[in-house]
């Protein structure tokens, strides 16, 4: 059950009131919670707050953190009105009081870009921007382009003379954090991305997918399951790990590497589920709560199919393995056992691709937080579980109770996962052996609402 204050907190969350503080339940001196800023309107799977890219080091997000929170708190990096001090729920500016004669819904604040202060329309690349700076940002990434600033490279950018320089405009951007890495070069026109078989060295050797199974012209009529279609097309990208000084101890080095990747990894599942049909009709309340009680058992499914075929190491990015000998030497042991349980059963499925893409989707709805409106939570489900029906029964035609059967049967050990990863991170959080970014370090503090 949720306390006053914890729903006193969570109201702050939605309401994203800007200037507050959120007393932390593992640790102090925490800034409000950040869950909001990627729940409300994420367009990328970035966030615009001490996000790593794959070359950022640690040392760079402890600067980063320390510029935000001060930041966030009105601190000496800037004047308070200033879009460049907007960030995380400081990006916010209230549009009039009830005396005005103003709609009680148009009182709610507004973020501004942080790249030319007009008003912000989401998290675009990492960042809060409007739609004409995500769009530019996007073009120059996909395009390649190069400018050239026709003065000095410090032309003002506004509102109003944001196309006055392409060079200066473009700089902006990346200082403000807009992330290069964010803008997918592979996407079609009209935003959909079309469907394509991977052949990524860590794709299960005997995986089958739904196209192989039913042809062509059986796929294309299956793939009008809008759930399927659309999960296709948000699976977020594998990581890369992030570069780190090798004059650091080797538990110190790894953990932080992982504490990176499990990060960033929260910030792409919260793009994800936004874009599956349906999430985002639920109250925003309880599209948080989701997240909060599942992300652990969602990451670890996730962990365990890029870990096949099983070879006694988990793949936690493309360039990452963890094996045995690395565990016991991090204390990371219990982890490592219990992930790679997973890995054994998810192996003996023999997922499709598509049958994996919907069976992660449901682990999203398999919670028992507290809803505010569980019906909600429940035809959204239903619609998870119909896609998956579907699904199986083309994959395996007369099979598909039987591997309906075997493919919930993975989901007590997700559970029991959950608890080893949460009680993991939070021992390695308490000891502040690695620097852990706020994203990460909420959604931890949220275990206790499950």
């Amino acid at each position: 059950m949720y306390d006053t204050a914890m729903d006193a907190w969570m109201y702050d969350v939605v309401c994203m009131m800007s200037g507050t503080a959120a007393e932390s339940m593992i640790g102090s001196n925490r800034t409000v919670p950040s869950i909001k800023q990627e729940v409300e309107n994420p367009s990328t799977p970035t966030q615009n707050y001490q996000v790593c890219s794959p070359t950022t080091t640690l040392q760079q997000q402890e600067s980063l953190c320390t510029k935000m929170d001060m930041q966030d708190y009105g601190g000496s990096g800037g004047s308070p009105g200033s879009p460049e001090m907007h960030h995380c729920s400081s990006t916010t500016q209230p549009l009039g009081t009830p005396e005005d004669g103003v709609k009680e819904e148009d009182m709610m604040p507004r973020r501004l870009c942080l790249v030319c202060g007009d008003v912000a329309s989401g998290f675009h690349y990492g960042v809060a921007s409007c739609e004409a700076c995500k769009a530019f940002f996007k073009r120059t990434i996909q395009g390649n382009i190069e400018y050239t600033c026709p003065a000095n490279g410090e032309c003002e950018i506004n509102k109003r003379r944001r196309k006055a320089c392409q060079a200066c405009r473009f700089q902006k951007c990346l200082r403000q954090g807009m992330l290069k890495e964010g803008v997918r070069l592979d996407r079609v026109r009209g935003g959909r991305q079309k469907y394509r078989r991977s052949t990524d060295p860590y794709v299960p050797g005997k995986t089958i997918t739904l196209e192989a199974n039913v042809g062509s012209a059986g796929y294309a009529e299956a793939i009008n399951n809008k759930m399927v279609e659309a999960l296709i097309s948000c699976e977020p990208d594998m990581l890369q790990v992030s570069t780190l000084s090798h004059t650091l101890d080797t538990d110190q080095r790894v953990l932080g590497q992982l504490s990176d990747l499990y990060d960033r990894e929260l910030v792409g599942i919260i793009g994800w589920a936004k874009q599956i049909p349906g999430f985002s009709s639920l109250p925003l309340n309880d599209q948080m709560r989701l997240l909060q009680s599942t992300w652990a058992e969602i990451l670890t499914f996730s962990l365990a199919w890029r870990s096949i075929p099983n070879s006694g190491k988990l793949r936690f990015a493309q360039d990452f393995t963890l094996d045995e000998r690395l565990a016991r030497e991090c204390h990371c042991l219990e982890l490592y056992t219990h992930c790679m349980q997973i890995v054994e059963r998810v192996q003996r499925l023999s997922l499709a691709r598509e049958e994996f893409y919907v069976l992660k989707a449901l682990i999203l709805t398999n919670s028992d937080a507290k809803l505010d409106e569980p019906h909600a939570l429940h035809r959204f489900r239903d619609s998870i579980l119909g896609s998956l029906s579907d699904c199986v029964s083309a994959v395996r035609p007369g099979q598909a109770l039987r591997a309906n059967q075997n493919m919930f049967l993975v989901l007590p050990g997700l559970r029991q996962a959950d608890g080893i990863v949460r009680k993991f991170w939070s021992s390695v959080y308490r000891t502040g052996k690695v620097p852990m970014n706020k994203l990460f370090v909420e959604m931890l503090e949220a275990a206790s609402y499950r």
